[in-house]
């Protein structure tokens, strides 16, 4: 994929990438695949604003992507396009079973129109090929990982994202190097798909204006220290002013930029090298 830089016609313009769309096959989606999602705008069943800077954006249909495959298992399917997501940073693919069903599944780079993809315990590494973690070699790249047996993929779905086969050493466990420096060790029995996720340019894309962020459903924010007192713990002051705090907070008065928020340790165990460890 390519990015494509706008003519400098207006400020906004003037930064602005867009993506190519070369690898995109297809502009409509398969009907019996799409669903329509109503939008809350950040709000709760109460009608409350529970998370701010939501609203509006585009109208856009929600294309139904099994990231499991397991009831799929030796059963060949055939690409017939690559298609646009407007809930996912990555392209999908959809791909026909030799038994005439059809389903939208996350695609790897490098995938086009009239591959072959499988879901096997084990098979040939060729991208989009899905099977367990302990057959793949060491130093390999995947995507869409398991973690818990029969799930479905849970980790790198983003675009451009993977991860890399550091041992098989162990018997029950597979460690893997995440895109965050983390290595953590998952089960063997679980799934995989070989490759690297599609849109590696993605990161790339520079939104340029703040009109198309609305577009996404992404309302305007605003910095705590230009409101008033009463709106935000940094406000208040005659001009600029720092924050005068000595550490700062969030509207509501917790610590906010590098406070450790995480409580949940279940899954400490797993994890071998931490992301944050140098």
């Amino acid at each position: 994929m390519a990015v494509k830089h706008c003519k400098p016609t207006t400020p906004g313009r003037r930064q602005m990438t867009i993506a190519s769309f070369d690898e995109v096959t297809v502009s409509k989606p398969e009907k019996r695949l799409v669903k329509r999602l109503n939008k809350r705008s950040g709000r709760n069943n109460q009608g409350r604003l529970t998370i701010r800077h939501r609203g509006g954006g585009h109208k856009r249909m929600y294309r139904t992507v099994d990231f499991n495959r397991a009831d799929k298992h030796n059963i060949e399917g055939k690409v017939a396009s690559v298609e646009y997501d407007p809930y996912r940073s990555a392209y999908i693919m959809l791909v026909i079973y030799k038994d005439g069903e059809k389903r939208y599944h996350l695609a790897p780079q490098e995938i086009k129109t009239g591959d072959k993809v499988i879901l096997a315990e084990k098979t040939k590494l060729k991208p989009g090929n899905r099977m367990l973690i302990k057959n793949f070699p060491v130093g390999f790249t995947v995507y869409n990982i398991e973690l818990t047996k029969g799930k479905g993929g849970q980790m790198i779905r983003s675009a451009g994202s993977s991860a890399k086969i550091m041992s098989q050493e162990d018997k029950k466990h597979t460690q893997v190097l995440l895109p965050s420096g983390e290595i953590r060790i998952v089960n063997k029995e679980c799934y995989a798909s070989y490759g690297a996720v599609s849109n590696i340019d993605h990161t790339h894309i520079v939104i340029g204006k703040a009109g198309r962020r609305r577009n996404m459903g992404r309302r305007p924010q605003v910095r705590g220290k230009v409101m008033n007192p009463c709106d935000h713990p940094h406000g208040g002051g005659e001009g600029n002013q720092p924050i005068g705090l000595k550490h700062p907070k969030t509207p509501w008065g917790m610590p906010a930029l590098g406070y450790k928020t995480r409580k949940r340790k279940y899954s400490d165990k797993f994890i071998i090298k931490s992301r944050h460890r140098k």
